[in-house]
């Protein structure tokens, strides 16, 4: 395994060869999810489009769960390998691997079971809501291979191997884009095609992300029952409260979507057509998580923390640039977007919305998913917690609210956008704090945290037993 590479050079550098490498992996994904959403569309069935928003909310919910382990397989290792120790990086990435596997399934299980109620509880009702339930019956039993391929991605990252993190979701986007087309037209299977493409597509992400970690990096340790148990302590420490962050986004997503279900399906369709557009024009800066963690778990763990705080103000500059370049581009194209998706009515005004000032927002809550990537690595991830339900619960509930009552469907949209703004600025300040607190306290390592603390307290409890 290399010496670990981003305790030295330029760290603006590393944010942008690191961001750029992950986005590419990650807009191969969500680039086959618009292609979906076009074909779709094209088989002019605005109740199908309707489908796909009412499940991404719910698939949604079930990727964080496996964000939630791969953002604590990411910083275990990245810590371990800035300080050095390069068999504990090895260790922990093996358990917290198995661990996601466990319960990846279990949880799989739970929302496989409960579909029809989740469904009808962001506002599905009719064909759209059983078409919806068809769509995630295939995909949900995927979950423990997309967990594979996420926190297999993110142990690449941890060695500093974006390029190979990135090949393992293109890879997953091209097995996607090439069934899509034969399984939705040529096998006239409509979403129950894009459904089974989907699913192929994740199998495809694990085994192209693991493959690398036996080539390149060492491979994974046996699990042991007690070296499991032991880093069961470290793993939920972070990944638990990690999830707890994530799932905030679905919950906010869905009150959106129930919000956005009051205008009619255009409203959603065009409201699903946006969040579908989302991720493909900012797809690297929902790389900054995975892309800056690294940065700064190397880093912290070498206790470096000038280089911290500078990998945080990088990362900033990084994210407006970014923002700024891909908002004129928008801008510019919103006509043929538009165009592309045959958007007339409430579904048009909402894409204009998006491809106008909205898009600027986006600035905020970039600054979000850093400060986050600043919060799980530097062993605080409770604060990642605090915040992200924070902007999705009071910086999104009350704003909605005002926003659809005064302006209607677009209103929607402005009020999850001003919430953003308002705790991605606190993000900010917050992690400034946060690297002052954790650097007074002492090096890596030193000090566990309360949840740290009662995690082990459970471990020797079954030890004990």
């Amino acid at each position: 395994m290399d010496q670990p590479k981003f305790l030295t050079g330029s760290l603006f550098r590393h944010v942008t060869v690191m961001s750029l490498t992950s986005s590419v992996g990650l807009m191969a994904v969500f680039a086959v999810d618009f292609i979906d959403m076009i074909f779709i569309s094209m088989l002019g069935k605005a109740e199908l489009a309707a489908a796909v928003g009412y499940a991404g909310a719910i698939l949604f919910f079930t990727t964080s769960f496996n964000i939630g382990v791969a953002i604590a397989a990411g910083a275990l290792v990245a810590r371990a390998l800035g300080a050095g120790d390069k068999e504990l990086a090895r260790q922990r990435a093996s358990n917290a691997l198995l661990a996601g596997v466990i319960f990846a399934s279990v949880f799989a299980f739970l929302v496989w079971e409960f579909l029809d109620p989740l469904v009808s509880l962001i506002g599905a009702t009719g064909p759209t809501h059983d078409l919806a339930v068809d769509y995630l019956a295939i995909i949900i039993p995927t979950l423990p291979f997309l967990l594979l391929g996420m926190a297999g991605g993110a142990v690449l990252r941890a060695h500093g191997d974006a390029k190979r993190a990135m090949m393992a979701t293109v890879v997953g986007g091209l097995v996607n884009a090439v069934l899509d087309p034969i399984l939705i037209f040529g096998l006239d299977l409509e979403l129950t095609g894009a459904a089974i493409a989907s699913a192929a597509s994740r199998v495809a992400i694990a085994v192209f992300a693991l493959g690398p970690i036996f080539r390149h990096h060492g491979g994974l340790a046996w699990p042991h029952p007690g070296a499991f148990l032991t880093d069961l302590s470290p793993i939920a420490a972070i990944s638990c409260p990690a999830i707890l962050t994530q799932l905030a986004t679905p919950v906010g997503q869905a009150f959106v979507t129930r919000s956005m279900a009051e205008y009619g399906e255009e409203a959603v369709a065009g409201m699903a057509i946006v969040a579908r557009m989302t991720p493909v024009a900012f797809g690297t800066i929902f790389a900054l998580s995975g892309a800056v963690g690294p940065i700064v778990g190397q880093n912290y763990g070498a206790g470096k923390f000038d280089r911290v705080r500078q990998t945080q103000k990088d990362a900033l500059l990084f994210t407006g640039l970014f923002v700024v370049c891909v908002s004129v581009l928008l801008f510019v194209l919103r006509g043929p977007i538009a165009a592309l998706f045959e958007a007339d009515g409430v579904a048009l005004t909402l894409i204009h919305l998006f491809c106008g000032p909205l898009a600027l927002a986006f600035f905020f809550n970039g600054a979000l998913f850093v400060s986050n990537a600043c919060f799980n690595n530097l062993g605080r991830p409770f604060y990642s917690t605090w915040l992200n339900w924070g902007r999705h619960t009071l910086g999104t509930i009350p704003f909605v609210l005002l926003g659809g009552a005064f302006f209607g469907a677009p209103g929607v949209l402005v009020g999850q956008a001003v919430g953003g703004i308002l705790f991605g600025v606190a993000s900010v300040f917050l992690v400034r704090w946060v690297i002052n607190d954790v650097q007074a306290r002492g090096v890596a390592g030193k000090g566990p945290g309360i949840f740290q603390r009662q995690a082990r307290q459970v471990i020797l409890f079954f030890n004990r037993r």
